[in-house]
């Protein structure tokens, strides 16, 4: 670890709608006015379906019929098509002032796919990137990445599929891919893998690539070191 690397803290939200994570989102933004406030929001949702912004409206219909599958249909600022949110994935926020480490988006993104595939090695799970953003194992999506940066602020991020039911993801064509399907952790190892279970390599993985310290906060603020140096 080089000597001043960049504090992020890791603020473990739980099971919290996609709404509030949104608001928490931007408190957690709104902080970096008075100077870096990293932070990466940990978190999983209820069945929720998102639209990006690389995309004209989606018809009606189809925002309903989703709805009718007990989902919520919301619209978020981050690039990218529609995906699928819900228990079981693992949704990764960080918020971090991209001057603390390199100030490039292309970067930014290209990091986070090396995060969940170092990730994925250290689980013994050959994963890869391919021309469409995210990480993928052969011709399946394993983890969607749509990110919005401003001022170099990032927000939103990553989604990574642990033990997600993944017939949620029959009713679209995620992230606008067509021809290609989906995967978890749990179906690679044949085996159930929880969000708790992923979580300490996910974060060992980002303290690695991101080149940070990470220290335990919480929604009010916090510390503690993490101990990911």
């Amino acid at each position: 670890m080089r000597a001043g690397a960049p504090q992020v803290e890791v603020v473990r939200l739980g099971l919290v709608s996609y709404l509030e994570a949104l608001r928490l989102q931007q408190l957690y933004v709104k902080r970096h006015a008075a100077g870096p406030a990293n932070a990466l929001l940990l978190c999983e949702h209820p069945p929720v379906y998102t639209t990006g912004i690389r995309h004209k409206p989606y018809p009606a219909p189809l925002l309903e019929r989703l709805r009718g599958l007990g989902a919520e249909v919301h619209h978020a600022n981050r690039g990218g098509l529609i995906t699928f949110h819900g228990p079981g994935q693992l949704v990764c926020y960080p918020v971090l002032h991209l001057g603390c480490f390199k100030k490039s988006v292309r970067w930014y993104v290209g990091e986070l796919e090396k995060t969940v595939i170092s990730m994925c090695r250290r689980l013994q799970i050959a994963a890869s990137t391919s021309p469409h953003t995210g990480v993928w194992v052969g011709e399946n999506k394993l983890c969607a990445i749509g990110i919005h940066c401003g001022r170099y602020v990032t927000s939103h991020g990553l989604a990574l599929n642990c033990c997600t039911e993944l017939s949620w993801f029959r009713h679209i064509v995620p992230c606008g891919v067509e021809g290609k399907g989906v995967t978890s952790l749990s179906v690679e190892l044949r085996r159930r893998v929880t969000v708790d279970e992923t979580v300490p390599h996910l974060l060992d993985a980002f303290a690695q690539h991101f080149g940070c310290r990470l220290v335990e906060g919480g929604p009010a603020g916090g510390a503690g070191d993490h101990g990911h140096q």
